[in-house]
This record gives C-alpha cells, structure tokens and sequence, in this order.
C-alpha cells in the first residue's frame, strides 16, 4: 500500500535513479565528444523545471534546452550554471537579459538578426535552419543574405551554433524525410564554413534522431522525451527496445479523500452520464481536469488503488473525480494515476491514448502547481 509522508492532496514523483539511468543511456549511445543537452521546457514536459533539471545537473550532462528566456532565468535563479539554449523565439527586450545571465537564444528571422545588431547587449546566440519542419528558421536560400549581415553587424564572435530540428525522426525504416533535412543542414553548414565561420556547434537530433543514428549526433544532441523514460515513438520502441531500456521517471499519485456506497441503479457526477449495475463501493479523489486529468477520460480512465485497477466513474470533475474500485479501501489509501503500485503499472501512453491526444501533450498539461517531490 502506498503512503502518503507529505501531507498532500495529490502531488508528482520525479524517479531521480530513473533520470540518471536514462542519462547514462543516452551518453552511452552518443559517446563522450557529443555534448548532451537536456531538454527541460515547458515545466521539464511535465516533471518540474526545478526538480527534474536539478536532477540532471548532478548528472555530467553538458547543458540545457528550454523555451524561453523566462525558463532560462528560472534555471540561473535556481543555481545552474551550466550551458543554456533557449529554442522559442526570444524578444528584443529580453536580449540585455540574456547576454547579463549567459544565456544563449535562438534567432530564425530577419527581424530577429535585426534587433540583435541594434541591442546594447548582444546575447551568444544560435541560427535556426528551417529544412522542412516548416515551423521556425530561415531557408537555406537565405544563408547568403544572413552571412552578409553577421558581417555587415560584426555579430560573427556571437554567433555560437546552428541547428534545424527534424519533423519525422521516429522510425529507423523511413529515415527519406529526415535524411533530406539532414542534407539541407549539411548544404547550410558548407556555406557557414566557407564564408569563415568554422567553430560553430552544430546540431539537428531530439531524441527521436537521436536513437535514429548516430550520422545525425553531429556535435551536439538535444534530448527531451526519452531522458524522462519515454519513447518518442511506438515504431521505435518496436525497433529498439529490445536494446535500449528506458526508464519512466515520472509517477503521479492522489489521496481517496472520500469514499461512498451506492446502491444499483444510482447516478454518479454530473449529467448522469453513468449508472452503476449494482451495489458498489466508489472512491472520491481530489484530482479532475483542472490537475491535468482530462475531461475526455470521463467514464474511461483507470488509476491504481492497492494494486488494482479502478475505472473513472461518470464525469471528470473540475477538482474531483469518482472511481469503481476493485477490492477493500478506505479514505487515505493511495491512487497512482501515472506510475506503478505494487505488481501493476499505468504508463503516461494509456491515459494519453484513451483521451486521444499523445504523451507529451499529456504530461506537459500536468498542472505546474501541483508540488514535483524527487525520491532516490
């Protein structure tokens, strides 16, 4: 049976021997010349800026990738000192901040090239390739003008790298999209080098080109989804896992806070969307969509209780969500929504499958205000 030692409602778990055994995965797999980044936006996908990029900093890898300028000064607040690169788009008036914190940022716009030739501090930054993602960077048409400028601007000692990021890096078999990108950044970086700017980092790989291999590590990789234990992919995991063990970092947990006896024929939640059979036992957890459990797992969800299975009963609530339960419990027995409880495990692919929307969407919806606790 599950404790609860913290005197909380509902909280997160960050498995800190599940991130370093992923680090050490993953540092294996790209050797030690390859700098390793961990990707930590968006709240660490889920697990806790703080928590999980703490972990990660006692581990030897080589920096960190977040969204923003705000996650960066978030990280510099908390006491890593380490490389940062932030991957969004950054505004002008957040440059002085940058360069004073030693943070690197991203341009992929004139405008951007632009602001930075007129700001009073000039941040190191990174030039994004756009080779068919489609989303952010400047085509490799442009790389003469943006060569021109650099010069033009004396912005040449701040420029530190260039990278592009791959749309279709999930599957070993189908590697034609991804080795046309590949190629394109490869045509970027010959025009980069002749023009004289020969010491850049450059990079291309998240985790999915990562595992894809090794032609495509380059000189840096920025690994998100597979250092908290998950795959970027199903065709992957189908293609490597039986090589490359990952471990899941990340368990969430609840406190039955109620529990109810209903008799058959009664109505649960709102809208009387379900009606039990029979006589049964449900069990009230304060957890609902406003915690990141999705309204769409109405009448669908599970959780684990005791080390067994309990499905959702009737709506997700705002707050609160009313559970079937499948043998003997009482309020403050333990709920794992994400995570194993005794012989049973609930992957974040299940509830993200059963709510129609993919795993990092899922956990990155996790509400931010729920505390992250690492455990050992």
């Amino acid at each position: 049976m599950k404790k609860n030692p913290n005197h909380l409602r509902t909280w997160i778990e960050v498995d800190a021997t599940a991130a370093k055994k992923n680090y050490a995965t993953f540092r294996r797999l790209i050797g030690k010349k390859v700098k390793l980044w961990a990707v930590v936006k968006s709240n660490a996908y889920g697990h806790g800026l703080y928590a999980f990029s703490k972990v990660m900093d006692r581990t030897r890898v080589d920096g960190f990738c977040v969204d923003s300028v705000v996650e960066g000064l978030a990280l510099r607040k908390a006491g890593i000192k380490k490389h940062i690169l932030v991957l969004g788009p950054t505004l002008p008036a957040r440059y002085a901040e940058a360069a004073k914190k030693k943070i690197t940022i991203s341009i992929s716009t004139f405008e951007g090239l632009q602001a930075l030739a007129k700001a009073r501090a000039v941040p190191d930054f990174h030039i994004k390739i756009d080779t068919g993602m489609h989303r952010q960077g400047f085509y490799i048409e442009e790389i003469q003008k943006i060569i021109k400028i650099l010069k033009l601007k004396k912005l040449g000692d701040k420029l530190k790298g260039v990278y592009t990021h791959f749309a279709s890096a999930k599957d070993i078999n189908y590697p034609g999209y991804t080795e046309m990108q590949f190629g394109k950044l490869q045509q970027a970086k010959i025009l980069f080098e002749n023009a004289g700017f020969k010491d850049l980092t450059w990079h291309a790989a998240a985790t999915g080109g990562t595992l894809c291999g090794k032609r495509y590590h380059l000189d840096a990789v920025r690994v998100g989804i597979g250092l908290y234990g998950l795959w970027p992919s199903k065709e992957l995991e189908v293609q490597l896992g039986d090589k490359i063990k990952l471990h899941p970092v990340l368990s969430w947990r609840a406190v039955i806070t109620e529990t109810k006896k209903l008799k058959a024929g009664e109505y649960v939640g709102y809208d009387l969307t379900e009606r039990v059979p029979r006589e049964m036992t449900i069990a009230v957890l304060p957890v609902g969509y406003w915690h990141g459990l999705p309204r769409s797992l109405s009448s669908t969800g599970e959780a684990i209780v005791n080390g067994k299975r309990a499905k959702v009963l009737g709506r997700v609530s705002m707050d609160m969500t009313m559970f079937s339960l499948g043998g003997a419990v009482r309020s403050g027995d333990i709920a794992t929504l994400i995570g194993r409880d005794g012989g049973d495990e609930i992957f974040a692919w299940e509830p993200s499958q059963r709510s129609g929307t993919t795993h990092y969407e899922f956990l990155t919806r996790l509400n931010p205000l729920m505390e992250r606790i690492v455990t050992e």
